[in-house]
């Protein structure tokens, strides 16, 4: 009998109440639907000026986005990594569809808890593949987002 160990974390360094527990609750339930018995994991709740910050910083890109995933280490069993989350995209974006800011925030955890197990959205094939993804796990804890009721934004969803 295998026994999961997953420690979660989150960080919050911005100034809006977040509760901690629903993205921790999703992020684990995709290492466990994934297979990873054991992980580690750091979520950081930034604003955009710290996002903007780091994606330049590590990824070469001078803009403000939505969540920045980094796999620290994996093996077929266990991973670790970081994601860097921005409340001040998701505020306006929630605002923008009329949701609650929390049910955008637990999409770009799913979403960067996703890019870490594996999944990509470079192009329409992967990108229809994460979207589906994302759906089912917002959908377990019942939440219908914006793709799903039939709302376009004019901004772009990763």
């Amino acid at each position: 009998m295998t026994t999961s160990t997953h420690q979660i974390e989150v960080s919050d360094n911005q100034t809006r109440p977040i509760d901690p527990v629903p993205l921790i609750a999703a992020a684990e339930s995709i290492f466990v639907d994934f297979g990873y018995d054991k992980s580690e994991l750091s979520i950081a709740l930034v604003d955009d000026e710290e996002i903007r910050r780091l994606n330049n910083q590590y990824l070469g890109h001078d803009y403000a986005t939505d969540v920045i995933s980094f796999v620290i280490d994996i093996t077929d069993c266990s991973i670790v990594g970081q994601l860097i989350v921005s409340t001040d995209t998701a505020d306006r974006m929630a605002q923008q569809i009329n949701a609650p800011l929390e049910h955008e925030l637990l999409l770009y955890v799913i979403h960067g808890t996703l890019h870490l197990v594996g999944l990509d959205d470079t192009d329409a094939e992967s990108a229809e593949k994460m979207r589906a993804a994302e759906a089912d796990y917002l959908r377990r804890i019942g939440i219908a987002h914006v793709w799903e009721t039939g709302l376009e934004t004019s901004e772009e969803q990763t």
